[in-house]
C-alpha cells in the first residue's frame, strides 16, 4: 500500500454499507466511484489521500489486523469472533447506533421442556448417554459460541459450521440447535425457533475501527476525528 494513502475499508453490501456511507454524507464527505454501485473502490474529492475499499465485513477485520487498511467499519460481533491475536492489533474507536443485533442460542419450538442453558445441558448429556453422540449446534460464530457455552458449564456439544441459512439446520438434520445473529427475532420465529431464556451470547453494533499499525500514519487522526463526529 502507498505510504501516504489512508485506506478505509467499508462493508460491501447490505444495511451496514448503506448506514456507513451515510456517516460520510453527514460529514460532507461524499464517496465517488468510477463504475457506480458495483465498484469495489471509491474516493473522496475533499480528501485526495483517502482511498475507499469495499470489503466483506469479516474481511475488514482481517485486513485491519494486517495493516492493509488503516480504518475499517464492521460489526462488534465479527471483531469478537476473530482470534485474540487479530483483536490485539485493532482499536475500536467508536460504536454507532446502527447494525444492532444479538448473537443468541436458539432451539426448535418443539423442544417445550428446554427453556434455559441448564435444560440444554441436560439434553446434551442425554444425547451422549443414550444416542452415543454429541448435541450439534450450527453456527457462523464458533469461537464466541464455544467460549459462551464453556463459561456456562455446557461442554457436551459439537459445533457445525454453517455456510448458508443457519436457521434451517435443525430441520434438515444438520444440527439440533443453532447459534446465530438476530436483530428482531422475526427470522427465528418464522423458522419455528426460539431463543433460550438465558441464551444471549453477545450484543453487537457497527463500529469504527483502527489498525494499530496505522496509529502514527500522517493524517490518520484528522480522518478519525471527521468520522467520529
Amino acid at each position: 500500500m502507498t505510504k501516504n494513502i489512508i485506506n478505509i475499508g467499508l462493508p460491501s453490501k447490505g444495511r451496514l454499507k448503506h448506514n456507513t456511507i451515510n456517516i460520510f454524507k453527514k460529514n460532507n464527505l461524499k464517496i465517488h466511484s468510477e463504475r457506480g454501485e458495483r465498484d469495489l473502490f471509491g474516493y473522496i474529492k475533499k480528501l485526495p489521500n483517502v482511498k475507499i475499499i469495499y470489503l466483506h465485513a469479516r474481511e475488514c477485520i482481517e485486513q485491519l489486523s494486517f495493516g492493509n487498511i488503516d480504518i475499517g467499519f464492521s460489526g462488534y460481533d465479527l471483531f469478537k469472533e476473530s482470534e485474540i491475536n487479530t483483536q490485539n492489533k485493532i482499536l475500536i474507536n467508536k460504536r454507532y447506533n446502527f447494525g444492532n443485533a444479538n448473537l443468541v442460542l436458539a432451539i426448535p419450538d418443539l423442544w417445550i421442556d428446554v427453556q434455559t442453558l441448564l435444560d440444554l445441558d441436560e439434553v446434551a448429556d442425554e444425547f451422549k448417554k443414550k444416542k452415543k453422540k454429541l448435541l450439534r449446534i450450527a453456527t457462523k460464530y464458533p469461537n464466541l459460541t464455544r467460549q459462551f457455552l464453556y463459561s456456562k458449564g455446557v461442554t457436551q456439544f459439537q459445533l457445525v459450521k454453517s455456510l448458508g441459512s443457519t436457521e434451517v439446520s435443525p430441520f434438515t438434520g444438520t444440527a439440533e440447535a443453532i447459534s446465530d445473529i438476530t436483530s428482531t427475532g422475526a427470522t427465528l420465529k418464522a423458522n419455528n425457533l426460539r431463543v433460550l431464556k438465558d441464551g444471549e451470547i453477545l450484543k453487537s453494533q457497527a463500529c469504527l475501527m483502527l489498525s494499530k499499525l496505522s496509529l502514527k500514519k500522517t493524517g490518520i487522526k484528522k480522518i478519525i476525528n471527521l468520522l467520529s463526529k
